[in-house]
């Protein structure tokens, strides 16, 4: 999974952050990022609702998003459009302190992806490339129905009927066939 250079989700949050804990930014979001991943085919905007909110350490966004991206069928292999819900939900925390200037540790657990960078801007892209991943489904159906491709000659079923005779089943497995 290859991350082009995108960066059209950075969001300055140094106002923010000098905010007493508990203050919220709101903002609405719609944004193009058909870059954001060589693997995704993002058809649509990525639009939602964003929500900021000033932590003790940091900042928490809150966002619900939904776009729209095509995805190829696991039977019949054609592509298709399916839209796709985000519900992002992370802490990001600063790398640098915004009253002093000074360096802040970073603990082991934290990623790159949820760090303020030293001029206050936090970063969603590889959050949302994330989300996108995790929220698309992993059998892609283009309808529930579909009928798939012919294992024999290849046709695609969902357009035609094709003429092949099934392989004759394995004999030792009659007997189970005679169950059904």
């Amino acid at each position: 999974m290859g991350v082009t250079d995108y960066s059209g989700l950075s969001i300055n949050v140094a106002q923010l952050l000098k905010s007493p804990t508990g203050a919220t930014r709101r903002l609405e979001l719609s944004d193009d990022i058909a870059g954001i991943d060589e693997e995704l085919h993002v058809q649509s905007l990525l639009t939602g609702a964003v929500s900021l909110i000033r932590t003790a350490d940091g900042i928490l966004v809150a966002a619900s998003l939904e776009t729209i991206v095509q995805l190829e069928c696991c039977r019949c292999l054609e592509p298709f459009s399916i839209p796709i819900r985000l519900e992002i939900e992370e802490e990001f925390h600063p790398t640098v302190d915004i009253h002093t200037g000074t360096v802040l540790p970073v603990s082991d657990t934290e990623e790159d992806a949820t760090t303020i960078d030293e001029h206050h801007v936090l970063d969603l892209t590889e959050v949302v490339r994330q989300a996108l991943f995790l929220a698309m489904p992993m059998n892609p159906l283009c309808k529930g129905d579909c009928a798939g491709l012919c294992p024999l000659c290849g046709n695609d079923l969902n357009q035609e009927q094709c003429q092949c005779v099934p392989d004759a089943a394995d004999p030792r497995l009659e007997v189970l066939r005679q169950l059904l």
